[in-house]
């Protein structure tokens, strides 16, 4: 059977690590916030068209790298020893992805655009056009919805036929030039079914992610995010704490019942079993519950929103704002 070397690339939030899994049968984790695969995961699928070992590289907006991961998915993509390139779109805001797309199919060969969150851009609205933009790109397009499995079959079959039949070099143009090729496409190959939905969402992305109010909603939002950890943590804690030095105690007189000596009850209860009692019953309650809520912000979309605000603010640091959402941990 053919075997073949894929690259899966793609935007942050675009679903591409949920590709990787359902192809490969593994557990890489997946996240919505900017960056959040950082090295290269490797794994393997078969299917009737012959085996493929595929590459998931980091998210990134734009072959122009501007942090470490990013770096890492250009000399991914740039090094072009990959049989096919899939470049993982979300179907519900095809310009931004585009960009990405277009840059792709301008260094490299044998590109598959894999138009994912299908369901997720239906459910808004949203049709996405697969044979038109399959004609504009000059490369196949799937449509995909990777978390119930729907399109992967046909992804597959792309991919072996892209190795196979490899598309040519496209002529990309500079940053400005390929945002407008971006726009004119995606608005070519999409059709919004309520308008006054989609209307309301643009406004409320322009006040989470305005220059005043975006910067306002996030402060409030964290020192809530912040107060809840804090001071929802204080009760479970004590209550953690107390039950483990309660059995500590116990350990204790277990030990010096038996005649254990003085030096072994000090150093397993005393040493080991309190320090690790201190660490559990103060750090797992407020972990319990910082966890959860920022995997809400996650699922939400709000974290890419976080790293957009404060991202003129890190630049200026020699850093960006993908680094923020590390530093709330």
């Amino acid at each position: 059977m053919k075997a073949i070397k894929v690259t899966l690339a793609g935007n942050p939030n675009v679903g591409k690590s949920t590709v990787f899994n359902y192809l490969t049968k593994m557990n890489q984790h997946t996240g919505n916030w900017a960056g959040k695969t950082v090295g290269c995961a490797r794994g393997f699928f078969e299917c009737e068209m012959g085996k493929a070992e595929i590459t998931d590289i980091p998210g990134t907006y734009s072959l122009y790298s501007i942090s470490y991961d990013e770096d890492v998915a250009r000399d991914a993509i740039e090094k072009g020893d990959a049989d096919c390139t899939v470049v993982v779109c979300d179907a519900s805001g095809l310009e931004r992805n585009l960009i990405l797309a277009l840059q792709i199919m301008s260094v490299t060969r044998g590109v598959v655009v894999c138009c994912n969150l299908m369901d997720e851009a239906k459910s808004r609205g949203i049709t996405v056009d697969t044979e038109l933009l399959s004609e504009k790109l000059g490369v196949p397009v799937v449509g995909a919805s990777a978390i119930s499995g729907e399109g992967m079959d046909k992804l597959c079959e792309a991919m072996f036929y892209a190795a196979d039949n490899p598309s040519d070099i496209r002529e990309c143009g500079d940053k400005e030039k390929t945002a407008l090729d971006a726009r004119t496409i995606a608005r070519s190959v999409t059709t919004f079914a309520d308008s006054k939905k989609r209307e309301r969402e643009r406004k409320l992305d322009a006040f989470l992610t305005g220059k005043y109010t975006g910067m306002l909603g996030m402060l409030l939002l964290l020192f809530l995010v912040l107060w809840i950890t804090v001071f929802g943590a204080n009760k479970p804690s004590e209550l953690l704490t107390g039950f483990l030095f309660w059995v500590g105690s116990h350990l204790r007189s277990a030990l010096v019942s038996v005649g254990a000596p003085e030096f072994v009850v000090g150093s397993l209860v005393d040493g080991a079993y309190m320090t690790t009692a201190w660490v559990v019953g103060v750090m797992l309650p407020p972990m319990a519950i910082f966890f959860p809520l920022f995997t809400l912000l996650e699922d939400l979309g709000y974290l890419p929103r976080v790293a957009f605000n404060l991202d003129y603010i890190f630049k200026r640091c020699g850093s960006c704002g993908k680094q923020a959402l590390t530093m709330c941990y």
